[in-house]
């Protein structure tokens, strides 16, 4: 009966594990968000272990991060970059027309449609991005486009995965404050954690089973992504 309860393959003690690897990781990618050009580093580095903390592939969590920083740093950070102002963009147009008060209704409403669309089509990249980013070496512009064309073909998991993302704080904040300290403890990590479950269900069907994650990229999008 004790062994069962101090055996560290217990359910349960894997269970606190992995939330003690999450409280960990939200601690890293704050620290090394701090500086908001690297966010995008950290980012990545969060899925690499969330990714295999999902997949029962727990590691050294502090390497693992740090692993993935360190690799990804270059390409993450100009992925983030152009997420960034992309983001902004589409942002100031967005609320622009939203809050104009002159013209025909009818330019305004088509206006707000189009950049609401784009405003999906840069979440459902923005989802992607950065897990693909950490499981598959690909140039930018090939990560760009495999985000786009997994999240257009999973958009029911897409777009599950964002309601969920928005949920989760909202209902913190409004409905359940006792929620609040919890997000607060493990903050994006807990998100990424939490995507990844659906992601890796996402990922293994562009996975060929004879190759290690690291080493495979993504089928060409133009063939076998449409």
């Amino acid at each position: 009966m004790l062994s069962n309860i101090f055996n560290y393959d217990n359910p349960v003690w894997r269970f606190m594990g992995k939330f003690c690897d999450i409280l960990l990781l939200n601690i890293l990618w704050t620290l090394c968000s701090i500086p908001i050009v690297t966010i995008g580093a950290s980012t990545t580095a969060v899925y690499y272990v969330t990714l295999k903390l999902v997949r029962d592939e727990e590691g050294p969590t502090v390497r693992s991060f740090f692993r993935s920083f360190k690799e990804n740093f270059k390409q993450a950070t100009v992925i983030w970059l152009i997420l960034l102002v992309a983001g902004l963009l589409i942002g100031f147009d967005l609320y622009f027309f939203l809050m104009l008060r002159t013209g025909a209704s009818a330019f305004r409403t088509v206006m707000v449609a189009i950049f609401g669309a784009f405003a999906l089509i840069y979440l459902f990249i923005a989802l992607f991005i950065f897990p693909l980013q950490a499981r598959f070496y690909n140039s930018v512009k090939r990560t760009f486009l495999n985000a786009f064309f997994v999240s257009v073909r999973h958009c029911f998991h897409s777009l599950g995965l964002i309601g969920i993302d928005i949920a989760l704080p909202l209902v913190a904040l409004f409905f359940l404050p006792i929620l609040q300290p919890i997000l607060f403890l493990f903050g994006f990590p807990l998100v990424a954690f939490i995507n990844s479950f659906a992601i890796v269900g996402v990922f293994d069907k562009y996975m060929p089973k004879e190759e290690e994650p690291e080493e495979t990229e993504l089928p060409e999008p133009e063939q076998p992504l449409i």
